[in-house]
């Protein structure tokens, strides 16, 4: 049994083609940014089997196929509920169903078992170094470098995404640092900056949540197209 948030059944931007994303509850990290609060704790969402779970999701079958779509694991982070993650992979693979793993690479382990059902990761890496890392999330980047390590003796093709915020990760030289870490992998396919925005911030006034970046003006997309050619050139 796995808990599950909510599930999108038709989302265009969450890896190839035509795809049901499902949303798993519990995120270890608390991102200055983080758009969905309520999907940090582990013991909330919907309780579900896996064979429950693939019932909703075969319905959208037909679609994958003729879109070259599949499902994508978001969440919170998949990682947190390792076991239920592979054994619903397993599944998906079993129905020649096309994967996606949406992740921060910062989990509870088991990654190899996971990659070998992992079509497509989308790794938001979230800062270049370990002072930056631990401000921004809450979380010790070495807990990301295990990820990292495991994904790069695999052949798992590759998304990169990393969210711009302004005063925070929006220099040059932390560009320079990203371009590094990303050139520590060969099967990178496409590389997205997002700017930062101001989505979710009422579920934090809901919740009764501090919101820790509330002055910080959203990330202009020019500014964010300027350090994505710069990326591409440095």
């Amino acid at each position: 049994m796995g808990r599950i948030h909510s599930i999108e059944s038709m989302g265009l931007v969450d890896g190839p083609g035509i795809r049901t994303v499902v949303f798993f509850q519990g995120c270890k990290l608390r991102c200055a940014y983080c758009h969905n609060p309520d999907t940090w704790d582990v013991h909330k969402g919907k309780e579900i089997a896996v064979n429950e779970l693939m019932k909703k999701v075969l319905r959208f079958k037909p679609y994958f196929k003729t879109s070259g779509g599949g499902i994508t694991c978001s969440g919170g982070d998949p990682l947190v509920q390792p076991e239920f993650l592979i054994e619903f992979l397993k599944s998906c693979k079993e129905h020649g169903i096309h994967t996606a793993l949406d992740t921060s690479g910062f989990g509870n382990g088991k990654y190899e078992e996971i990659l070998k059902y992992t079509d497509l990761v989308i790794l938001d890496v979230k800062h270049v170094n370990g002072n930056g890392y631990k401000k921004l999330t809450g979380g010790n980047i070495e807990a990301f470098e295990k990820f990292k390590e495991a994904l790069i003796k695999t052949s798992v093709k590759l998304w990169i995404r990393h969210v711009v915020v302004p005063g925070i990760t929006d220099s040059k030289e932390h560009i320079k640092k990203l371009k590094k870490i990303i050139k520590e992998f060969e099967n990178v396919e496409k590389i997205e900056l997002l700017p930062y925005h101001h989505l979710g911030i009422n579920k934090y006034e809901k919740m009764g949540i501090c919101y820790k970046l509330d002055g910080v003006q959203p990330m202009s997309k020019e500014r964010t197209l300027e350090l994505e050619k710069y990326l591409n050139i440095v």
